[in-house]
Protein backbone atom coordinates (compact mmCIF):
# COMPACT_ATOMS: atom_id res chain seq x y z
CA UNK A 1 0.00 0.00 0.00
CA UNK A 2 1.09 3.79 -0.99
CA UNK A 3 -0.21 6.54 0.90
CA UNK A 4 -1.45 9.62 -0.28
CA UNK A 5 -2.48 13.24 0.67
CA UNK A 6 -5.45 15.09 -0.07
CA UNK A 7 -4.46 17.89 -2.90
CA UNK A 8 -7.84 18.57 -2.53
CA UNK A 9 -11.36 18.45 -4.82
CA UNK A 10 -12.70 20.36 -7.76
CA UNK A 11 -15.53 20.57 -10.37
CA UNK A 12 -14.01 19.08 -13.92
CA UNK A 13 -15.14 20.68 -16.71
CA UNK A 14 -16.97 20.06 -19.24
CA UNK A 15 -19.07 17.66 -17.14
CA UNK A 16 -19.44 19.46 -14.32
CA UNK A 17 -18.37 16.47 -11.96
CA UNK A 18 -16.62 16.95 -8.81
CA UNK A 19 -12.84 15.09 -8.37
CA UNK A 20 -10.61 14.62 -5.73
CA UNK A 21 -7.01 14.58 -6.67
CA UNK A 22 -4.96 12.32 -3.83
CA UNK A 23 -1.11 12.39 -4.48
CA UNK A 24 1.26 9.93 -3.50
CA UNK A 25 3.38 11.21 -0.28
CA UNK A 26 6.53 9.56 -1.65
CA UNK A 27 5.99 9.50 -5.00
CA UNK A 28 5.43 11.12 -8.27
CA UNK A 29 1.64 9.48 -8.90
CA UNK A 30 -1.80 11.21 -8.66
CA UNK A 31 -5.18 9.47 -8.34
CA UNK A 32 -8.07 11.43 -9.40
CA UNK A 33 -11.33 9.76 -8.07
CA UNK A 34 -14.49 11.29 -9.66
CA UNK A 35 -17.40 11.67 -6.61
CA UNK A 36 -20.37 12.89 -5.81
CA UNK A 37 -21.77 16.54 -4.63
CA UNK A 38 -21.75 15.34 -1.51
CA UNK A 39 -19.19 13.74 -0.69
CA UNK A 40 -16.89 16.94 -2.59
CA UNK A 41 -18.84 18.96 0.00
CA UNK A 42 -18.06 17.08 2.88
CA UNK A 43 -14.28 16.81 1.68
CA UNK A 44 -13.87 20.66 1.07
CA UNK A 45 -15.07 21.09 4.16
CA UNK A 46 -12.69 18.89 6.22
CA UNK A 47 -10.14 20.40 4.31
CA UNK A 48 -11.10 23.90 5.34
CA UNK A 49 -11.57 22.49 9.12
CA UNK A 50 -15.20 24.09 8.80
CA UNK A 51 -17.12 23.40 11.73
CA UNK A 52 -20.95 23.23 10.40
CA UNK A 53 -24.00 24.30 13.44
CA UNK A 54 -24.56 20.88 13.68
CA UNK A 55 -22.45 17.90 12.57
CA UNK A 56 -23.49 16.50 9.25
CA UNK A 57 -23.18 12.44 8.25
CA UNK A 58 -19.28 12.50 8.50
CA UNK A 59 -19.32 14.33 11.51
CA UNK A 60 -21.38 12.47 13.21
CA UNK A 61 -19.49 8.79 12.85
CA UNK A 62 -16.29 10.95 13.78
CA UNK A 63 -18.47 11.81 17.07
CA UNK A 64 -19.63 8.48 17.68
CA UNK A 65 -16.63 6.20 17.15
CA UNK A 66 -15.01 9.39 19.54
CA UNK A 67 -18.08 8.34 22.31
CA UNK A 68 -17.42 4.55 21.62
CA UNK A 69 -13.97 4.66 21.86
CA UNK A 70 -12.52 3.88 18.99
CA UNK A 71 -10.48 5.34 16.28
CA UNK A 72 -10.27 5.23 12.31
CA UNK A 73 -6.49 4.46 11.67
CA UNK A 74 -6.29 4.37 7.79
CA UNK A 75 -8.53 4.21 4.59
CA UNK A 76 -7.62 1.55 1.99
CA UNK A 77 -8.38 2.38 -1.64
CA UNK A 78 -7.98 -1.24 -2.68
CA UNK A 79 -9.34 -1.78 -5.95
CA UNK A 80 -10.63 -0.58 -9.12
CA UNK A 81 -13.42 -2.30 -11.38
CA UNK A 82 -15.04 -1.47 -13.82
CA UNK A 83 -13.99 1.94 -13.35
CA UNK A 84 -15.04 1.96 -9.67
CA UNK A 85 -12.75 1.97 -6.89
CA UNK A 86 -13.07 0.01 -3.89
CA UNK A 87 -12.01 1.04 -0.16
CA UNK A 88 -12.11 -0.42 3.07
CA UNK A 89 -12.28 1.56 6.22
CA UNK A 90 -9.55 0.11 8.91
CA UNK A 91 -10.33 0.82 12.80
CA UNK A 92 -8.09 0.26 16.01
CA UNK A 93 -8.15 -3.51 16.44
CA UNK A 94 -8.30 -4.34 13.01
CA UNK A 95 -11.36 -4.05 12.36
CA UNK A 96 -12.63 -3.53 8.87
CA UNK A 97 -15.70 -2.21 6.54
CA UNK A 98 -16.49 -1.77 3.16
CA UNK A 99 -16.67 2.29 1.82
CA UNK A 100 -16.58 3.89 -0.94
CA UNK A 101 -13.79 6.07 -1.28
CA UNK A 102 -14.93 8.96 -0.96
CA UNK A 103 -16.98 8.87 1.91
CA UNK A 104 -13.99 7.14 2.91
CA UNK A 105 -11.54 10.13 2.78
CA UNK A 106 -14.21 12.33 4.25
CA UNK A 107 -14.23 10.36 7.73
CA UNK A 108 -10.29 10.00 6.97
CA UNK A 109 -9.72 13.30 7.01
CA UNK A 110 -11.98 14.66 10.11
CA UNK A 111 -10.50 11.51 12.42
CA UNK A 112 -6.84 12.44 11.16
CA UNK A 113 -6.21 8.71 9.24
CA UNK A 114 -4.02 8.31 6.69
CA UNK A 115 -5.07 7.51 3.29
CA UNK A 116 -3.86 4.26 1.20
CA UNK A 117 -3.97 2.85 -2.23
CA UNK A 118 -3.08 -0.26 -3.36
CA UNK A 119 -0.27 -0.51 -5.92
CA UNK A 120 -2.36 -1.88 -8.64
CA UNK A 121 -4.90 1.10 -8.29
CA UNK A 122 -2.05 3.28 -8.95
CA UNK A 123 -0.62 0.91 -11.67
CA UNK A 124 -4.24 1.01 -13.64
CA UNK A 125 -5.76 4.38 -12.50
CA UNK A 126 -2.15 7.07 -11.35
CA UNK A 127 -1.13 9.69 -13.65
CA UNK A 128 1.90 11.11 -13.99
CA UNK A 129 2.31 14.60 -14.66
CA UNK A 130 4.60 16.60 -16.73
CA UNK A 131 6.87 19.55 -15.19
CA UNK A 132 4.47 21.92 -16.74
CA UNK A 133 1.55 20.22 -15.60
CA UNK A 134 3.05 20.63 -12.11
CA UNK A 135 2.57 24.35 -12.48
CA UNK A 136 -0.92 23.46 -13.22
CA UNK A 137 -1.34 21.35 -9.79
CA UNK A 138 -0.13 23.97 -8.36
CA UNK A 139 -3.12 26.49 -10.01
CA UNK A 140 -5.42 23.90 -9.10
CA UNK A 141 -4.31 24.12 -5.08
CA UNK A 142 -4.40 27.98 -5.37
CA UNK A 143 -8.12 26.99 -6.89
CA UNK A 144 -8.73 25.50 -3.56
CA UNK A 145 -7.90 28.14 -1.53
CA UNK A 146 -10.61 30.21 -2.79
CA UNK A 147 -13.20 27.66 -2.65
CA UNK A 148 -15.64 26.94 -0.02
CA UNK A 149 -17.92 23.42 0.61
CA UNK A 150 -21.35 25.96 -0.12
CA UNK A 151 -19.79 26.28 -4.10
CA UNK A 152 -20.17 22.18 -4.39
CA UNK A 153 -24.30 22.67 -3.30
CA UNK A 154 -26.83 21.83 -6.34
Amino acid sequence: MNELDVVGVRVELPSNLPIVLLRESSGERFLPIWIGQGEASAIAAALEGAAPPRPLTHDLFRDTLKALGRRLTALRITSLRGGTFFAEMVFDGGITVSARPSDGIALALRCGAKIFAAEEVLAEAGILLPDDQEDEVERFREFLDQISPEDFEA
